[in-house]
């Protein structure tokens, strides 16, 4: 039976997209566009978040060894970044299919107004037909400004367009249960988004020519799929791994979605960098936050305030010991925050509907 996803977000990463030598992979590529083209014929609407500009730029381009490592990095996006769209825009038209090239970098999705207008373009494309490419700036994003990886800005527009599935495409087959080397592991088919523990046996190596690891990617994916998204990891060296996967034909692992969750909490899931301060709140406090109920944050349950925030910042919420429970929007600022620290019969902090939790930990939660 398959898989009956309308809009699915497609990360391909440059261990996909690149030869041994660094080098674009143009028969992969190629394979890959084709793939999307068949998924495209089923009337479902498909986002490509694509590495490669670096690779295509070595193609192109060798960088003196005197230049320093952004510099060089720089060179190689800003001329590959143009040899990458040309070749996506080529081989989709092959299938009658246009795309378009979105660049982007962390600060776009500091706030909401630069947040919905890029909601609103992406949105654009979409009702026009058109399959939105979209990758890091590379040129202009650099060390702190820069995404932890495209697995981290794929995240963020999957939560952005509220998409039914996250398909990252690697060079293994999806989690595995111990080394992906042991002829003894096996790979993960489903996790849930509430899983604990996946560090203990998931490798920190990076791949070869990309940012991230697997780490990395498990983190995400849990974030994404505590949102009401379901999220794949596979591999995209795999013949036709995309209609495949769609068709339930082929190994990989899935994360399991929660129920769906509105767009505000869906910007906060992925604000942590942008929190102006931080809410210390006691055990009361935070085992109502976790129950079943819809429980606003009361000052009656804080114990500390860090930071200055106003009314409508991101803050953090922080148990007793400075572990991260979540995100929040501040109903008001924190001179007030400090004034009724504590106090019953005020007006919440942090408003329930603007209030984002990180998973809680179960036990039995990986499958």
């Amino acid at each position: 039976m398959a898989l009956a996803y309308k809009r699915i977000i497609i990360k391909i990463g440059s261990n996909v997209l690149t030869l041994d030598n660094g080098m674009p992979d143009l028969a992969r590529i190629g394979h890959l566009v084709e793939q999307i083209a068949e998924i495209k014929k089923q009337g479902k609407e498909v986002i490509l978040v694509s590495s490669g500009a670096v690779a295509s730029g070595r193609s192109l381009v060798q960088v003196s060894e005197k230049f320093d490592a952004v510099a060089s990095r720089q060179l190689l996006a800003a001329v590959g970044q143009v040899k990458l769209i040309n070749t996506y825009s080529e081989l989709f038209g092959r299938f009658g299919l246009v795309c378009a090239q979105v660049l982007v970098t962390k600060e776009d999705f500091r706030d909401r107004l630069h947040y919905l207008n890029m909601k609103n373009c992406f949105q654009i494309l979409l009702q026009h037909d058109i399959i939105p490419v979209i990758n890091e700036n590379d040129v202009i994003s650099i060390t702190e400004l820069m995404f932890t990886d495209n697995d981290e800005l794929a995240g963020l527009v999957a939560s952005m367009l509220n998409a039914d599935a996250l398909i990252i495409l690697s060079n293994v087959d999806g989690i595995y249960n111990g080394n992906p080397k042991d002829p003894g592991s096996e790979v993960i088919r489903e996790i849930d988004h509430a899983a604990t523990g996946l560090s203990s046996f998931i490798t920190t190596q990076r791949s070869q020519f990309g940012r991230g690891g697997m780490l990395t990617k498990s983190h995400m994916a849990r974030r994404v799929a505590q949102l009401g998204i379901a999220v794949h990891i596979a591999n995209g060296k795999t013949e036709n791994i995309l209609p495949r996967l769609l068709q339930e034909t082929v190994v990989n692992t899935r994360f399991l979605p929660s129920k769906a969750a509105s767009g505000k909490k869906k910007w906060l899931a992925h604000n942590e960098n942008n929190a102006k301060g931080a809410v210390h709140i006691n055990p009361g406090a935070r085992e109502a936050l976790f129950s079943s109920r819809a429980t606003s944050l009361l000052p009656v349950g804080v114990t500390g305030i860090n930071g200055e925030f106003l009314k409508g910042d991101v803050v953090k919420l922080l148990d007793e010991s400075g572990a991260l429970l979540g995100l929040g929007i501040a109903e008001y600022g924190s001179d007030k925050a400090m004034e009724h620290m504590g106090e019953k019969n005020q007006k919440p902090l942090v408003h329930y509907d603007y209030l984002f939790l990180y998973p809680e930990p179960t036990d039995n939660a990986v499958k």
